[in-house]
């Protein structure tokens, strides 16, 4: 039995979708958490049963804990754009391609009865990492997502700049280069050069040159049929693979110029990177700073540092939360 102080506290619930998991978290302080439930999203499913999934295990939650849905003050859902924060609508990101127009704060919403409110995954990490990671104390900071895909979360004057349709921060979507791995549908974009999945695409292609030039490397001893991961990439790297080591390198290289595009545009006192920069440490981020340092204008690196997220893999939930919290506002159909 829980004790007392749970069921008269008020508690915050975070949902944060993703393309290969979902995990819902409950907490009466955030960041801490009390409980927390992860499962398969399935995407090819349809959200129907992920939806289904989400408000069983919210009530299967709240039942452990001794309460019902009248003690919850917000729950915050974070799932990756596109969406409409506004309206609520997740509009079938690449990695939830059956999401399409899916209303998930009026579902959530009406099956709770308390506020509810939906962010990207870039913004809501901002959120996170500004209010109780790298980014607090800043007035102005940029968090990236470097996962799956590459895009940013701006806070300004300590607010979220979401711009005038809620589309700023896309940075992915900028072209780095003529030609180069596809990334948001666009080759030679930040996100084919910089994501995880923008890494496997040229890392393949650097393994297949490797092969040919005789050299050895861990990365030529996974089978042909093999798809060749980010994840591969950093084990290898860490082991001191010299073709892992080239990579990363140059995957951090490219960061650098998509970071000082960012620094010249916003003038950002700090700079917090999720994903393959909390794994990868200072073997993606020095060559990052490196190049940054040389692209960007000289006073606004000066004022700029870069670090990597300081929530770790806890950062999805933190950033659910957060947003569960700023729920308060969100009118309640």
């Amino acid at each position: 039995m829980t004790e007392n102080w749970v069921k008269q506290s008020k508690l915050w619930a975070g949902v944060d979708i993703g393309g290969t998991k979902t995990a819902v978290v409950v907490s009466n302080k955030p960041p801490e958490v009390l409980s927390r439930t992860e499962f398969p999203t399935l995407p090819a499913n349809g959200p129907q049963p992920a939806i289904e999934q989400i408000k069983s295990t919210l009530r299967n939650m709240l039942q452990e804990l001794d309460t019902g849905s009248e003690s919850l003050a917000g729950i915050g859902v974070s799932c990756g754009g596109p969406l409409d924060s506004e309206q609520g609508i997740i509009h079938a990101p690449p990695n939830l391609s059956t999401w399409i127009d899916t209303p998930i704060v009026d579902i959530l919403a009406r099956e709770f009865g308390c506020p509810v409110r939906l962010e990207n995954d870039a913004n809501a990490g901002a959120v996170a990492e500004h209010r109780y990671g790298a980014g607090k104390g800043t007035r102005n900071m940029i968090f990236l997502t470097m996962g799956t895909g590459f895009g940013a979360g701006i806070i300004l004057d300590d607010r979220i700049y979401g711009g005038t349709n809620g589309m700023a921060g896309e940075i992915g979507h900028v072209r780095l280069t003529v030609n180069g791995p596809v990334g948001y549908h666009k080759a030679g974009s930040a996100e084919g050069w910089v994501s995880g999945g923008g890494l496997a695409q040229w890392a393949t292609t650097a393994v297949r040159t490797a092969t040919k030039r005789g050299e050895a490397s861990i990365l030529l001893e996974f089978p042909q049929d093999r798809q060749i991961t980010a994840r591969d990439v950093g084990l290898a790297a860490e082991k001191g693979d010299a073709l892992a080591r080239r990579i990363v390198t140059q995957c951090g290289e490219k960061l650098g110029m998509a970071l000082a595009i960012l620094v010249d545009i916003l003038n950002p006192e700090r700079i917090v990177i999720g994903g393959l920069a909390m794994r990868l440490g200072d073997l993606l981020l020095e060559p990052a700073r490196r190049t940054l340092a040389d692209e960007a204008l000289q006073p606004s690196v000066s004022v700029c540092e870069v670090l990597p997220a300081a929530l770790g893999e806890s950062i999805g939930d933190v950033a659910a939360l957060c947003i569960a919290m700023d729920a308060a506002s969100t009118k309640v159909l």
